[in-house]
């Protein structure tokens, strides 16, 4: 297992500036939008914050209850009124700050400390506390963030007119996707065994093959949107249908019980829709490329159907340029993305056994369940 390092709690701060500001600039837009009579947005974007901040809360909850069962339960009455009130996040955030700083911190003053506080279990919490957001960040991004830039993007491609606030969440959704992304890859390989560091060219390659990716789909949806919302809105949901029944096929264990594990893969599919999610932790070369060439098709189909149905678009600036980005972005990513497996991507994955020792020699078996939560919530 990796540690948790004083550049991961620099990091962790950042995280936190860069979520509070998220939550700041959401509303800001949405002010923007109401106050311009523009109300059907502004009820779109708060509706977007608020689904993927409900799902959050849920989970999160859940995941407390799962870790600390058989405990205090008057703990769980406190921690259930926080995710009632949907600051969830703040707690476990409280928690990585806890946990983190004393492990990158405090690691050499504790050799004379209990076997509780050893450097090797501090570094395990931080490192579980910090992987729980990340997944709760995964799905933000794709419940919350990338929706909002695809309606974003319409705005500006529909009416043409566009002002600060637009430009600041537009970055700010690109910058949460690629944060996201690349955070949750370096959880991966902290939290289970035998995963190889991750280096800063591997970073790179893989930033840039997610971030492509995305925003080559991004684009065209926003494209077939402009076309026909209809067309946009049943697209979307043949495209949830897939991942959704991709998901039950692959028979997933994430949660304890049947209901939360039905949201888990409610949500997955919701994520499919933009990115490839490999769910088991097991080699998926047919399925990511079959996803891959999916999107190619579905892209290649969109713009052929535009220069079809409306040719005289053609001498429109703004539709060549959205059409360049969205090829080139489609064929560097996918560039990237076989770099990334190529030279890069690690082959040992974690089993079950494997994670249930190395948290047994650490803490007791008690903590199994949460060490190895994340062997079933992979992606690459």
């Amino acid at each position: 297992m990796m540690k948790f390092t004083k550049h991961n709690f620099i990091f962790l701060l950042g995280g936190i500036i860069i979520y509070v500001v998220d939550i700041g600039v959401d509303f800001w837009v949405a002010s923007k939008y109401f106050c311009q009579g523009q109300y059907s947005w502004s009820i779109l974007i708060l509706c977007f914050r608020g689904l993927s901040l409900l799902i959050m809360q849920i989970f999160s909850y859940e995941w407390f209850k799962n870790d600390w069962e058989g405990t205090d339960t008057g703990k769980l009455k406190w921690i259930f009124l926080v995710h009632l009130f949907q600051c969830g996040i703040f707690i476990r955030y409280w928690f990585a700050l806890k946990y983190g700083c004393q492990a990158a911190f405090k690691q050499k003053d504790s050799g004379d400390a209990p076997e509780t506080d050893s450097p090797n279990l501090l570094q395990k919490q931080a490192i579980d506390v910090m992987t729980d957001i990340n997944m709760l960040r995964v799905f933000k991004t794709f419940l919350e963030t990338t929706p909002q830039l695809c309606v974003q993007i319409y705005i500006l491609m529909e009416h043409g007119k566009s002002n600060f606030s637009q430009y600041v969440a537009i970055i700010m959704s690109f910058c949460g996707i690629s944060f996201s992304a690349v955070d949750y890859q370096i959880s991966l390989r902290k939290s289970l065994p035998d995963k190889d560091e991750f280096p800063v060219l591997s970073k790179l390659v893989y930033l840039f093959y997610k971030l492509l990716t995305i925003t080559s789909w991004i684009l065209s949806i926003t494209l077939i949107t402009l076309l026909s919302v209809r067309s946009s809105v049943i697209l979307l949901i043949l495209l949830w249908i897939c991942g959704f029944t991709w998901t039950v096929k692959q028979h997933t264990t994430f949660c304890k019980s049947k209901k939360m594990e039905y949201l888990y893969r409610t949500v997955v599919g919701i994520i499919l829709i933009f990115t490839f999610f490999n769910i088991k932790g097991r080699k998926t070369k047919v399925c990511i490329s079959i996803y891959y060439a999916t999107h190619t098709v579905v892209t290649l189909g969109i713009l052929f159907v535009y220069l079809s149905w409306k040719p005289s678009i053609i001498k429109e600036i703004s539709f060549t340029i959205v059409s360049i980005l969205t090829i080139l972005s489609l064929v560097l990513g996918i560039i990237f993305l076989v770099v990334y497996y190529r030279c890069f991507h690690p082959t040992a994955y974690c089993r079950p056994q494997e994670c249930s020792d190395e948290v047994d020699r650490e803490a007791g078996h008690k903590n199994s369940v949460k060490t190895c939560r994340f062997q079933n919530f992979i992606m690459q």
